[in-house]
């Protein structure tokens, strides 16, 4: 389904807490390129956990999102946030590029590796006041810093798409998972408001392994705090599962349903995966 980002000077997502995000973005994806170094070509052509795709498809897409990434932030800090995914269709969109690719692994690994460097170059380069300006992500435009949240959320579950199908369990970072949690539990409401369809209210979130405790306020935006509140709606369990559900690889437990159909329905829809 074609993408409704909400574009302006307001945020569509707003996260508190955002120390260390650009050192976690740029470690994942160092590690990932390591352990794409170690793998022998019969593993790039082995199914990844996205449908359809190989190893080697998913790497072509998320080799290409780095460059997405630093146009975004680029045009936010020359002043002029981008709106190029107005008619981006997150699954059409990155399946016509990935079968257009005809890459070897070999050469999508040397492209991920130098754009990984770019990346982090520029990431490096930014200042405390650059973390705030509005740059675009797929929900619409939101801080430099949520965008990154956005690029190490991305990474982190490809990683293990690419990784886990060939017995590899990636590195469990408590910042990462911490960050990339953060933002999982907005993406999918983030969407809704896109869309005029956000299901107005306050959610919180009790994780362990990390410790995690976030409170997801929905209204005209997103606003993710650190702080779970005594309300009476709370998503409680693992902080590598619940990112996992969040990002609709492992099913929520029955009992967290009501939270799983808030949280997660706009992803759902935007990823053509909502019951009809």
């Amino acid at each position: 389904m074609q993408l409704t980002p909400r574009y302006g000077p307001d945020p569509v997502i707003v996260i508190d807490q955002i120390d260390g995000i650009v050192e976690a973005a740029v470690a994942q994806r160092a590690r990932l390129a390591g352990a794409l170094a170690e793998l022998d070509a019969a593993a790039w052509a082995q199914p990844s956990r996205c449908e359809g795709w190989s190893v080697r498809d998913v790497m072509v897409h998320l080799e290409s999102t780095n460059a997405f990434w630093s146009f975004s932030i680029g045009s936010a800090l020359a002043g002029e946030p981008s709106r190029f995914l107005a008619s981006f269709d997150p699954v059409a969109s990155p399946a016509e590029l990935v079968a257009a690719s005809s890459a070897t692994p070999e050469e999508v690994l040397a492209s991920f590796q130098a754009s990984n460097e770019a990346l982090a170059a520029q990431l490096g380069a930014l200042s405390d006041d650059d973390l705030q300006v509005q740059a675009e992500a797929p929900p619409g435009h939101e801080s430099v810093a949520a965008v990154v949240h956005h690029a190490l959320w991305d990474s982190w579950v490809h990683e293990r798409d690419v990784l886990l199908p060939l017995g590899i369990e990636p590195e469990v970072v408590p910042g990462e998972v911490a960050a990339c949690l953060r933002y999982a539990v907005a993406l999918g409401p983030s969407l809704g408001v896109g869309r005029g369809e956000a299901s107005v209210g306050t959610m919180g979130v009790r994780a362990s392994d990390p410790m995690v405790a976030l409170a997801v306020e929905v209204g005209d935006h997103v606003h993710v705090r650190d702080d779970a509140g005594d309300g009476e709606r709370v998503l409680a369990g693992d902080a590598v599962e619940l990112v996992e559900s969040l990002s609709l690889r492992t099913p929520f437990a029955a009992e967290d349903a009501d939270a799983a159909a808030w949280l997660v329905g706009g992803l759902e829809i935007a990823f053509d995966v909502a019951d009809a």
